[in-house]
């Protein structure tokens, strides 16, 4: 996920911009492409991964989108002087990155008590906040420290070779998820691995492990086997619709386009020659404020609140921002920061702030655990596949708007969008907070297939419990 977002960074280095041979007037269009060719290779990486991780398992899935983002990395190192090999080279890095933004939810939603499923789900989005803020560092270090030459724009590349690797091996070190094997038929490998996961063989555990069992019993009988029959039925069409706005929302917010080109923003509202040295803690607030959120929040306020409130927080600050940038606007030649220009960036930090309290963690988490185990694959690859392709449409929108509209009205635009999303939380979330993966068909109003989770789980603790004397 960080090799989405070093690419910001690099683009304004004079060595990148001399070895692959483009002057000022294509950089807009670089800008725009460098970032957009991954989100389309992601975009259908999270389809192709569909199938793989169905039929052989979440963790074997993981290996290989793991192998494939480390090719794509290595033709991006090459200095071959040619921007379509380093585009070819973003596109198939970007099917491994799409592939793992389908996985590591469902993985971690399947394998998490719902006690504590929101804070280990939103590990998510801290480690895909750690990641940016790691290369806003590298970015600013190289620039800083590293004279002008190929090496300062490969050594950002080449170090996202580094986590890149350590997700597939470390898929080698556990188990497989517990749910997938259980809805494979391979119940002895399914109870060890929740065993496994859980840390000890308890009545609870078992209980767990009959409801699971359950619940895949109920999905059977409900569609006879026929999965297309089970997406065709209305609590997994709302479910498919969630998940394709829920991920447009997210990018509305503008979060994500202030992330790709923070550089570059931070620059448009007067952060004069300190653009990446400002970027660089711009990543330290999106840590801390994932941190918080995971420490105090996203088990207490739930879902559906967490949403509501971070998309009026963004738009807020969205509309700072823009008033301050259009009364005072910055002076592209200023090599200090401006009084105007220190405000906009401090709202700047508390609109991230407010996306990483939020919609940041919370989108992932919720596309992850609303679905029923025999669609989960589909319903959360449309979801994630929706999410890039909205990303590679705010990407491609984003440059050219603070280009031709101003920095202003692009900051306005978001504003807007983000005061709209309060009111789509409002109509149309479900509060999943709390609930087993198995009772979200009853959140999500599924008679086909909901069953009394309560009754089945007491059933399986008296009969745990009848075994243990």
């Amino acid at each position: 996920m960080i090799l989405a977002l070093v690419v910001g960074g690099i683009l304004t280095l004079k060595s990148f911009q001399t070895d692959f041979r483009y002057g000022k007037a294509e950089q807009t269009s670089v800008n725009s492409n460098a970032v957009s060719v991954l989100q389309a290779g992601a975009f259908f990486g999270c389809f192709f991964i569909w199938p793989i991780a169905a039929r052989f398992g979440r963790r074997w899935s993981l290996v290989v989108s793991s192998i494939v983002f480390e090719v794509g990395a290595i033709m991006q190192v090459v200095n071959s002087h040619s921007m379509s090999l380093f585009y070819v080279g973003r596109v198939i890095s970007g099917l491994g990155v799409g592939a793992a933004t389908v996985l590591v939810p469902i993985y971690a939603a399947e394998m998490s008590p719902k006690e504590i499923r929101g804070r280990l789900g939103s590990c998510f989005q801290l480690f895909f906040a750690g990641g940016v803020c790691v290369s806003y560092w590298v970015d600013y270090a190289v620039e800083a420290r590293v004279a002008p030459s190929t090496r300062q724009w490969q050594i950002p590349i080449a170090l996202q070779m580094v986590p890149g690797g350590l997700v597939g091996l470390g898929m080698l070190l556990i188990k497989e998820s517990a749910r997938w094997l259980a809805k494979r038929g391979r119940n002895e490998e399914a109870l060890e691995s929740l065993i496994w996961v859980r840390g000890e063989d308890t009545p609870e555990v078992q209980a767990e492990f009959a409801e699971i069992l359950m619940g895949i019993e109920e999905e059977i009988r409900a569609t006879e086997g026929v999965t297309w029959r089970e997406i065709n039925l209305p609590a997994n069409r709302y479910r498919l619709f969630i998940a394709v706005t829920l991920q447009l929302c997210q990018q509305l917010t503008g979060n994500t386009s202030l992330a790709y080109y923070a550089p570059q923003i931070f620059a448009a509202v007067g952060a004069g020659t300190s653009n990446l040295l400002i970027t660089g803690f711009f990543g330290i607030i999106k840590v801390v404020s994932v941190l918080c959120f995971q420490a105090f929040l996203v088990e207490r306020i739930g879902r559906k609140w967490a949403f509501m409130g971070g998309a009026a927080g963004m738009g807020t600050c969205m509309l700072i921002i823009a008033i301050i940038v259009a009364i005072f606007p910055p002076n592209p030649l200023a090599t200090v920061i401006t009084s105007s220009g220190a405000a906009a960036i401090a709202i700047v930090y508390l609109e991230a702030a407010s996306y990483n309290l939020s919609w940041g963690p919370c989108a992932w988490l919720y596309l992850g655990e609303m679905f029923p185990s025999r669609i989960r694959e589909l319903g959360v690859a449309s979801g994630a596949a929706s999410q890039w392709i909205f990303n590679f449409m705010m990407s491609q929108i984003t440059p050219h708007a603070i280009a031709n509209i101003g920095a202003w009205k692009t900051f306005m635009m978001f504003c807007i969008f983000n005061y709209a999303i309060v009111g789509y939380a409002w109509w149309f979330l479900r509060e999943t907070a709390g609930r087993s993966l198995e009772e979200m068909e009853t959140v999500f109003g599924s008679a086909e297939t909901a069953f009394d989770v309560e009754a089945t789980r007491r059933k399986a603790l008296l009969g745990a419990e009848a075994g243990a004397k």
